[in-house]
């Protein structure tokens, strides 16, 4: 058997993994570990600028693909802290990263070493695992046990932490007789799945709620299958976006306070009856829970046994990898089908495809400031169904969420419970590392991007291309419309006059400079007719010089964005289209929108 040290024992073991792409910033205590990776050469690693940005550059890198597993690598002390953020979004996500930290000399742990902190319990929380390796024998067990935990059960993050002498130390192992453990996914049986379609069959006016468990359970074709053959419409949760195409027959639109649609919202008050699969009734989906299940009987499935219930007592629930829940379905409902027993749905499919065509949001604005609307319109018209949109949190997020269209899972990528700002740029990044030769656009307000700019500098070094769409308000517009309620405004205005750049207009920060000062491209926008050919622009840089482009456009300062409490009081503060002009983007404005009889 090979002697090595405990470090080059761990790279093996990435490899024979399958986790060959990471992210981080070197550091006397880490060190030892970059050692390895040199050594060893088989490990891709981009150079972040700050721990927290590789964090996120390490979840764009997972949400990207099926399969990826992205690390986070630093040293010791504040580089662990710093992970923390990213940590706590691919938790709150159901994401898979690795992070790994260096640490002190573990003689040293109890001493307050320069740098040493206890970051394995500042993480648990956030994390599925987070360990302190005392004994160099102990880290082959430790990383095979992590990817274990990463990938069973409702995924997420671990944290592995490597005092110095541990990682340097010699231990015995083979590589080639290593076998990654068994991964545990629970399925759902075929009495359950008998019960769920004797459920909806008793049901006049069904939907299927879609959640981000059949993105990670890579399952949206099963997803799309059962639907057509039941003639159920289906409801994408922001996190289930592009399980089915925004312009297939069956898809009814999203619901909730925020990123919803007019049409999704009033379709779940129609339903009698919702199959939730691989959802987590996420507050900003529901709502109030009364007004959300009033009238209607529901089905939760679930990989984590404790998320059912967790929101609301369910009619039944199932504990069940969404996957294997949808392959049982499948089973019944065939044999339902052959037997004549499944009953016609296209009366309701067509209902909800009618509140599709009416029940719009105007887009069409040719206002100067412009309007974010028409910033939206523009996007969709620029880029196709096969475009990477990646965002965060505020205005930006939520009103994209409403006017944007996503065709495939894994193509709207987002913080969803986290919502950290500043997670958008390094995400960005990280998924256009998965994804090289896909067209990533990530959407930013103006605060989100200032968060963590310097991380342009890595897509410029690195020649990780992108387009990163800015919509400026020099504004917290998120806060600033929560602040109605208080009757206040405060400190939530970025304006300022630039005495160094007159030309922005008292928006404060030169982003153009700032971005081309870290070895980006940059183009500002300020009237609407102009927004299409910047994009246009903007692919052109982009493919020439292989770096991150901005396109910045300047907007009205305050625009307040449709939400509210509930899904049935949602408020409407701008005009709403009255024809397809007003909203000539949207999907059923297109073409290929058709009211069949029926999808089956």
């Amino acid at each position: 058997m090979a002697r090595m040290r405990a470090v080059d024992a761990a790279v093996l073991i990435l490899e024979k993994e399958g986790a060959t792409q990471a992210f981080g910033l070197p550091g006397a205590a880490i060190n030892p570990f970059y050692s390895a990776m040199r050594a060893h050469g088989g490990i891709r690693h981009v150079l972040a600028r700050h721990v927290e940005a590789a964090s996120h550059m390490a979840e764009g890198y997972t949400r990207a693909k099926p399969g990826n597993i992205g690390i986070c690598i630093g040293t010791s002390g504040p580089a662990g802290t710093d992970m923390i953020t990213g940590l706590y979004s691919a938790s709150a996500d159901s994401i898979p990263i690795l992070c790994i930290t260096g640490q002190a000399p573990v003689a040293k742990l109890h001493k307050e070493d320069f740098q040493a902190v206890d970051i394995a319990s500042i993480a648990a929380p956030v994390s599925k695992w987070a360990v302190t390796v005392m004994e160099p024998a102990q880290v082959p067990g430790s990383f095979q046990k992590a990817f274990q935990l990463m990938r069973s059960g409702r995924p997420g993050p671990v944290l592995i932490d490597l005092p110095i002498d541990v990682q340097l130390a010699e231990i015995e192992f083979d590589i080639e007789t290593y076998v990654p453990l068994e991964v545990h996914k629970p399925a759902a049986t075929r009495a359950q799945a008998e019960k769920v379609l004797d459920m909806l069959l008793a049901a006049e006016r069904p939907l299927i709620v879609a959640g981000g468990g059949i993105v990670n359970a890579v399952a949206d074709d099963l997803l799309r299958e059962f639907a057509e053959l039941t003639g159920v419409p289906v409801v994408p949760t922001l996190m289930g976006w592009g399980t089915i195409p925004d312009d297939h027959p069956l898809h009814a639109g999203m619901v909730g306070l925020q990123t919803s649609h007019r049409y999704g919202n009033a379709t779940l008050l129609e339903s009698d009856f919702v199959l939730g699969i691989g959802n987590r009734w996420a507050n900003r989906h529901t709502g109030g829970t009364e007004t959300y299940t009033k009238g209607r009987k529901f089905v939760h499935v679930d990989i984590e046994p404790t998320q059912i219930g967790r929101v609301f007592s369910p009619d039944y629930g199932i504990v069940s990898d969404a996957g294997a829940a949808l392959v049982a379905f499948l089973e019944v409902a065939h044999d339902l089908a052959r037997e004549g027993k499944l009953p016609d749905r296209s009366e309701w499919a067509a209902t909800v495809r009618d509140r599709k065509r009416t029940m719009l949001r105007k887009t069409d604005f040719d206002t100067v400031p412009i309007k974010p609307q028409r910033v939206y319109q523009e996007m969709n018209k620029a880029f196709g169904p096969d475009v990477r949109y990646v965002t965060t949190i505020g205005l930006s997020q939520i009103q994209a969420a409403q006017m944007l269209h996503v065709y495939h899972p894994r193509h709207w990528i987002n913080a969803g419970q986290a919502g950290p700002l500043g997670w958008t740029l390094p995400a960005a990044l990280g998924v256009a590392t998965a994804d090289p030769d896909s067209t990533v656009v990530a959407l930013s307000g103006d605060y989100d991007f200032q968060f963590l700019i310097e991380e342009l500098a890595v897509g410029a070094q690195f020649n990780i291309p992108y387009i990163h769409v800015v919509v400026n308000n020099s504004y917290l517009g998120l806060i600033r419309q929560a602040q109605r309620a208080f009757d206040m405004d405060y400190y939530v205005q970025l304006s300022f006059e630039n005495i160094n750049s007159p030309e922005v207009g008292g928006y404060g920060v030169d982003h153009l400079k700032v971005a081309e000062g870290l070895g980006c491209k940059a183009i500002r926008v300020t009237e609407p007719d102009k927004i299409g050919s910047a994009f246009d622009q903007a692919k052109q840089l982009m493919a020439e010089h292989r770096v991150p482009v901005l396109v910045e456009v300047i907007l009205e300062r305050v625009t307040n964005v449709s939400m509210g409490l509930e899904i049935d009081s949602v408020n409407e503060f701008e005009d709403l289209a009255e024809s397809f002009e007003d909203a000539p983007t949207a999907i059923a404005a297109q073409p290929q929108f058709e009211s069949v009889g029926s999808a089956r």
